[in-house]
Formats: C-alpha cells, structure tokens, sequence
C-alpha cells in the first residue's frame, strides 16, 4: 500500500516498527514540523474558545490541505488525521451529556467536553446508551466515513483518546467528587470504571472496525503509527494523587483496555512525572509521549534523566528546532525516543536534518 502524501512511507515503517519492537535503542527518531498555510487559514477563522459543531467536509479538507503542503517532509511522521471532535465530548454525549466544542488554532483541532452529566451517585443507574438512535453516536459513525472516503489512498485517521477508569468517572461527576468518592463510595467507581470500560470497547471497536489499517498497524498522533490495533489511554486523573493510588486505582482499568485490544500508548504530563516509573511497567504498554507543562522544565530540557526512567520503553516528545540541531550536533540525544520537532523553517531544512537524523547512534 501507498499513501499518496508519505513519499518515505516504507522507510518510516521499518524505522517505526524498530522503534516500537524496542529494536532501536541505540538510534533517534524525528517527526518535523513546518509552516503551514493550512493552519493560517485555520487559525484566522478560529479564535481560541468556543464554537460550534463543525462542519465534516471543511473538517476533511483541512487534514488534507495539511497533508499535502507537509508531504515534501520525508521524517518519520505519518499523515494522520485527529479525531479531535470526537475526543472527550463523544463519551459523555453517548450517554444524554451537553457536548461542547472548543476551537484550538495552534493546532487546528476543535475539540469536545461536556460538564458532569450527574449530579451525585444516586442518578448513575439511569445511565445508558441507546445506539443507533443517540446523535452522538451518528455523528462519530458520520464522521469515520466521511474520513475514511476522503483519505482512502493518500492519509491516515489516528486512534484517538480513551475516556476510562477515573477520567470516565470525571465525566460523570467531575474531578473533586471523584476524588473523594475514591475513599467515600469505592464501589460506586467501580462499577463506574466497569461501566466506562464497556463504553469504552463499543466506540473503540466500532473505530478499529471502520478505519482502515496499515499493515495491520494503527495512525498514532502520538507514536505516529505502531503495529496492531493500539488504543490511546489517559493516566491525567492520577497526576494528581500519588503512585500509591495509581496503583490501586489506575493500573488495572488500562492494563485491561490495553489488553482487549494489542496494546496502548499513554501520555504524562508534566505534573504526573512521578507516575513515570510506575507507568512504564504497564502490561500492553507500547510507547509514552511526555509533554510540557508551564512551570516545569520540558521534557526535552530534562531527556538524559526522563529516558532511563522509562527503561526501553519507547518514548515521544517535543523539542524546539534549534535546541533539537544544537543537541544533536554536540551528540547529546539519548536513542529509543521519537523527537517531534517544532518550528523547523521549511521542507528542505527538515530533510537536510532528517539525513543527520538517520545517521545518528546513541553513545
């Protein structure tokens, strides 16, 4: 198979699939980033905040206009539409909550949360999902075929984010009255998280049963692309409890969706580094993307200590052009991590670098 906007695409699956095999410890990996018009036009008709429910064929259009200015770049990024209007909203609105819908122009993404669909436990058996009928659940299938037909031979749909264990719970009742819910009702959550789980598989099964693969892998946004039917699972809630509770609460709800599907990838954020450790034993675990936070040094200011905390497992994050030339110049990049590199003047720069990227080993 071909990808008419990947002109390196069996280069970038051999070089990917080492990767995330943890055959490539010794060697760096780079998905480059340039400007784009695509995300100009985007960002001057969305403002950042609110909006409404797009509109699908300008939603297509704009992944494909991206796509196609970036397929110059031959790194080792896959082109990989983002489901984003089906991101948190789509869980809560599978079950009567107020989906909304906010525009993000450095990205281009419009996004969806609701607000707690309950107000305490005693309204949770009334929970349920009435598919086909639900217009949430018409909108994602629309949505699944209208990008399936539009990038059918030239770009990818990635897998996008589980809404399970406590983050479904959030959905349900919000962040403090699931926090302490976790010691006043336990097993009210549980039977959350079960619940969560079984909603879970539906929306992902009927993904994985809609999108076409490749090569039998999945589209990542945060890994790129990986082999097998890989899910995208959410530590957030635990960021901000201890690793105590993480392992009481956490571990087992995404070991188990890992598990029914092929595996998963995770991200942290910079407030739940402590997890790490902890996170990278995870059964089923492919790969962790760390991102930054305001008031904590990057991910890629701090690499040399993060990577070894992973142990092999793959890990992905962000790293400022020049920071990321001047590094590896000075050869100071650990291996076995996926470099997403911002701010790159254009194509022919990003390849110059992707020649040196190639040729690199860790010491």
């Amino acid at each position: 198979m071909q990808l008419l906007y990947k002109r390196n695409l069996d280069e970038t699956l051999s070089r990917l699939g080492s990767l995330y095999r943890r055959e490539a410890s010794d060697r760096i990996f780079a998905a480059i980033d340039v400007p784009c018009r695509a995300l100009e036009e985007f960002a001057a008709k969305y403002p950042h905040g609110q909006c409404d429910y797009p509109d699908m064929a300008e939603r297509v259009r704009f992944w494909d206009d991206l796509f196609r200015e970036r397929a110059a770049v031959e790194d080792d990024s896959m082109p990989a539409a983002y489901l984003s209007e089906c991101d948190q909203g789509l869980y809560g609105g599978l079950l009567g909550g107020d989906v909304r819908f906010m525009a993000d122009p450095a990205t281009g993404w419009i996004s969806s949360m609701v607000p707690p669909i309950l107000n305490d436990w005693s309204e949770f058996d009334r929970l349920q999902f009435a598919a086909p009928e639900n217009i949430w659940w018409q909108r994602y299938n629309e949505q699944l075929r209208a990008f399936t037909d539009a990038s059918l031979g030239k770009w990818g749909i990635s897998h996008f984010i589980l809404i399970d264990s406590l983050n479904f719970v959030f959905e349900l009742l919000g962040a403090t009255k699931t926090y302490l819910s976790l010691d006043e009702n336990p097993e009210m959550v549980r039977r959350a998280i079960d619940f969560g789980f079984d909603l879970n598989v539906r929306v992902q099964e009927q993904f994985f049963g809609s999108v076409p693969s490749l090569e039998g892998g999945t589209f990542s946004n945060f890994a790129q692309w990986m082999p097998g039917r890989i899910v995208s699972e959410s530590l957030d809630p635990f960021h901000m409890t201890s690793v105590a509770y993480f392992e009481r609460w956490g571990r087992e709800p995404a070991e188990r969706i890992m598990n029914h599907f092929d595996g998963g990838v995770i991200h942290i954020h910079a407030n739940g580094r402590h997890l790490l450790e902890a996170a990278a034993t995870l059964r089923g675990l492919k790969a962790i993307l760390l991102l930054d936070d305001r008031g904590f040094p990057t991910a890629f200011e701090s690499v040399e200590q993060l990577k070894p905390r992973a142990g092999d497992v793959p890990i992905s994050l962000f790293a400022p052009y020049e920071s990321f030339c001047d590094a590896l110049e000075h050869h100071a990049l650990p291996g076995g991590v996926l470099y997403q590199v911002r701010g790159a003047p254009d194509a022919d720069a990003a390849n110059r670098l992707m020649d040196r990227v190639r040729a690199y080993r860790a010491s």
